[in-house]
């Protein structure tokens, strides 16, 4: 309906003297919001405030003169200026009316449609180093980006999601030495364990299944020369031990047996990710390997992009990145003084990649311990030859899991972390998926794992699902009786449903697709989770009000087909965040 009204100005603005030389009609085009009182009406627009200066005329005026230009509709009651030239509008009970209509012939659909940009998004999230399972942190940022992705499509953008895979560099360098260090000592090898190594049980599990492969890289002759490390902590400094004992694994493995590790211990964590991703709902389109950045070229092409540009410099050995030209605290090195380039580098040659694969908008979802890092990758991305507003950045804060008064720790390489599967066997993936956008992104989140459980009305989850079950219950219990649903009829007795309760669900049935289209353009699944809370509440609260099964066939057809539609409307919500919509409970 926001739309319509929207054309409707669009088209008498048209036809206003002077119009055609007033300016831009891009940033003449009208905005329709919401009232926030509905005695005033129930959309409001401040087009003839706007257009005073190009018209040289005064706003009360110019809201006439659109009134007296829009096109007769029956969509409309009545039409009011208000205060310094807002042009109000009252909407027709035939409207609501027809947009209940509406809601149940496009079904699966309604509330989809053209509103976003119409751009191709990579949306890129997770993105978790394939170094341990994923853990509740993860969780909200899959169920996040799931969702965001799920809004973007509903509004008529094209999107790509990808996970990216940190495949190379040190931290994988970490596992290949955890995992070996465990095979060593399932071979009764005494060997100290790196504090600062991975020491989770899964890094056992890998090694008590890849003890056969490599039996020919575990032995104590491996470890000749371990006696002459630095030390490791409390003692010593835990990354100078941790990288002169990556170091002595290599020369004693050699580079080929070093890396078959690696890619075992990676294919195993990669195949629990992918697993549990899966089961939880969430797919992306592709999983994307830093390694392949490097061996196709992508890096060193970024690189020399930015050398292009005259934006690097050397020093020590290393190559630099001119980072504080444009306005970070320091500038970057991109290659290292023994060749090897950063994860930076990395990331710079990441989104030029995925920019030279024709995406428009590059979205990305990352911790937000990653904050600092945002002006850096824009700064390489201006350096490349591309503007650096093509990459938005949704930061999502960290989740503090309870069980009691306890807060859990998640540390992957201590192996104190909760997995995202036990959060989801223990709560079920419809409570995690739904919880986990309940709040803003930008927000911490206490996730309650006793609420989440609950089959209680304080559990939004179960309340919106029960709203949804409690309308087939209606359905069957018509059935029972030997009595059918006479759709049409009941549209033709729509005008019977006056109740305030009936008023108050056309009203809020109506405003789904501006949900979805504000949703969708804040990256905010927070807000469809709130109205359709609100929606459910209104349901719950007719239900309790009134009967549905009366004798007089009109208006029982009208108000099932009112909470059909409201059945509709919280099923096509749940699904765009990933969560069921059972027909009992």
């Amino acid at each position: 309906m926001k739309t319509q009204i929207e054309q409707l100005v669009t088209t008498a603005i048209s036809q206003l003297p002077g119009i055609a030389e007033a300016g831009d009609n891009r940033a003449l085009a009208p905005e329709i919001e919401r009232t926030r009182d509905r005695q005033h009406g129930d959309y409001a627009c401040n087009i003839a405030m706007r257009l005073a200066k190009p018209l040289k005329q005064k706003p009360r005026d110019i809201a006439q003169l659109i009134i007296d230009l829009i096109p007769a509709s029956s969509l409309i009651e009545s039409t009011e200026i208000a205060g310094p030239g807002f042009i109000n509008f009252r909407l027709s009970a035939a409207a609501f009316h027809a947009e209940l209509v509406t809601i149940l012939e496009q079904g699966d659909t309604y509330g989809r449609g053209n509103q976003g940009s119409g751009k191709k998004i990579l949306l890129e999230y997770v993105s978790a180093n394939p170094t341990g399972p994923l853990h509740v942190g993860h969780g909200r940022h899959a169920a996040y980006g799931a969702t965001v992705a799920n809004l973007l499509r509903a509004t008529g953008d094209e999107v790509h999601e990808e996970y990216y895979v940190n495949d190379a560099g040190r931290q994988m360098d970490i596992l290949t030495l955890s995992l070996w260090v465990r095979l060593l000592e399932a071979a009764n090898i005494e060997v100290p364990f790196p504090h600062n190594g991975y020491h989770g049980q899964y890094i056992r599990d890998i090694a008590v299944d890849a003890a056969h492969q490599f039996a020919d890289s575990i032995s104590a002759g491996h470890l000749q020369g371990i006696d002459t490390l630095p030390k490791d902590a409390p003692d010593g400094d835990a990354d100078i031990y941790l990288d002169a004992f990556i170091n002595l694994a290599r020369n004693a493995l050699g580079e080929d047996r070093f890396t078959a590790i690696l890619n075992h211990a990676l294919d195993a964590i990669l195949t629990d990710i992918r697993e549990d991703m899966a089961e939880f709902g969430v797919n992306p389109d592709q999983w994307f390997f830093e390694r392949s950045l490097m061996e196709s070229g992508a890096v060193q092409h970024a690189l020399d992009k930015v050398a292009a540009s005259g934006k690097t410099y050397e020093q020590d050995g290393a190559i630099w990145f001119r980072a504080t030209d444009y306005g970070d605290e320091k500038d970057r090195v991109v290659t290292r003084d023994n060749g090897r380039t950063t994860y930076f580098a990395s990331d710079i040659a990441y989104h030029l990649h995925k920019r030279e694969r024709g995406f428009d908008t590059l979205l990305d979802i990352w911790g937000a311990d990653h904050h600092g890092y945002i002006p850096r990758v824009r700064a390489g991305i201006e350096a490349m030859g591309e503007a650096a507003d093509i990459l938005e950045v949704e930061l999502v804060q960290f989740v503090a899991l309870f069980r009691g008064e306890e807060k859990q720790k998640m540390s992957t390489r201590s192996g104190e972390f909760i997995p995202l599967r036990e959060l989801r066997d223990e709560v079920g993936n419809d409570a995690a998926r739904f919880f986990y956008v309940t709040r803003s992104n930008e927000q911490h989140l206490d996730f309650d794992l006793e609420l989440a459980k609950s089959q209680s009305n304080d559990n939004p989850v179960y309340y919106i699902q029960y709203a949804h079950a409690r309308v087939w219950s209606v359905m069957r219990e018509l059935a029972a009786r030997n009595l059918e649903w006479n759709q049409d009829n009941g549209q033709q007795h729509l005008h019977l449903l006056t109740e305030d309760h009936e008023q108050a669900l056309l009203q809020r049935l109506a405003r789904y697709p501006e949900i979805i289209e504000l949703a969708a353009r804040q990256r905010a699944p927070q807000h469809l989770v709130h109205y359709l809370r609100e929606l459910a509440s209104e349901l719950h609260t007719y239900y309790n009000a009134h009967r549905f099964i009366v004798d007089d066939a009109g208006l029982r057809d009208a108000r099932l087909l009112l909470i059909n539609a409201v059945r509709q409307i919280i099923r096509n919500g749940l699904d765009l965040i990933g969560v069921s919509a059972p027909q009992s409970m």
